[in-house]
């Protein structure tokens, strides 16, 4: 299992619209998992299974839209497109979860999440694009701007 937080992809950059206040909050997280029978499932239709999850907080005018759902879908097929991750029996849901704080925690500020629970079946066990596309999508919830085709990205070395 792969479990990671944005901040740092080989195809994202860090925006400085996309910087936490607080650099001990992740912009995004999730998990991706993959899970293997030898025997193959017919409900998987292959001897593999990838189970994603990933979860972001969003700006207020973005958690809002009727059509964040879709939207977080589309990332998803996107990503998986773009790094050529072949796969079929793709299904998931999205959802918006909006927090309010009461009693001892009314300091906190509201706040608007959005969850993308997913899994998909790779074609022929590769599963290399599939997790490169499940890491785009994780900096994808957490709004870093893609690098433009020719730039790199360096390592991130925070200092204490």
């Amino acid at each position: 299992m792969a479990r990671g937080t944005a901040g740092s992809g080989a195809m994202h950059g860090t925006g400085s619209d996309a910087l936490a206040e607080d650099d001990s909050d992740p912009l995004a997280t999730g998990r991706f998992i993959l899970l293997h029978s030898p025997e193959g499932s017919s409900l998987w239709e292959g001897a593999f299974r990838i189970v994603t999850y990933i979860r972001a907080r969003l700006e207020p005018e973005i958690g809002n839209d009727a059509l964040l759902g879709s939207v977080a879908w589309a990332w998803l097929v996107d990503a998986l497109n773009d790094r050529g991750a072949n796969h079929t029996l793709a299904g998931g849901t999205a959802t918006r979860i909006l927090s309010e704080s009461f009693g001892s925690l009314e300091g906190r500020p509201a706040g608007i999440d959005v969850e993308l629970r997913a899994s998909w079946t790779p074609v022929r066990g590769r599963v290399t694009s599939h997790l490169e596309a499940w890491s785009d999508m994780v900096c994808t919830f957490a709004g870093l701007p893609p690098l433009p085709e020719g730039v790199a990205s360096l390592p991130h070395l925070r200092r204490n």
